[in-house]
């Protein structure tokens, strides 16, 4: 456990907020473009993946937040 406030919780936040941004924007952007004309189950799929995409590397930059270790 920490006894004193680290730097690195407010910046990760506020840099998973930004990214996140920019991550959503983007999907919202280009996304429909090229798979607005697919069926409906195939655009759901392809929807609930680039849902779930963003978690990859989430674990790694939560150690970071914490430990300021990468891994």
């Amino acid at each position: 456990m920490r006894d004193q406030p680290t730097w690195r919780i407010p910046f990760g936040i506020l840099g998973l907020l930004l990214a996140l941004t920019v991550y959503g924007i983007v999907i919202a952007r280009y996304a429909p473009d090229l798979i607005g004309s697919w069926p409906t189950l195939a655009q759901t799929l392809v929807y609930i993946v680039l849902g779930v995409i963003w978690l990859l590397p989430l674990k790694r930059f939560l150690i970071w937040m914490e430990t300021g270790r990468w891994g």
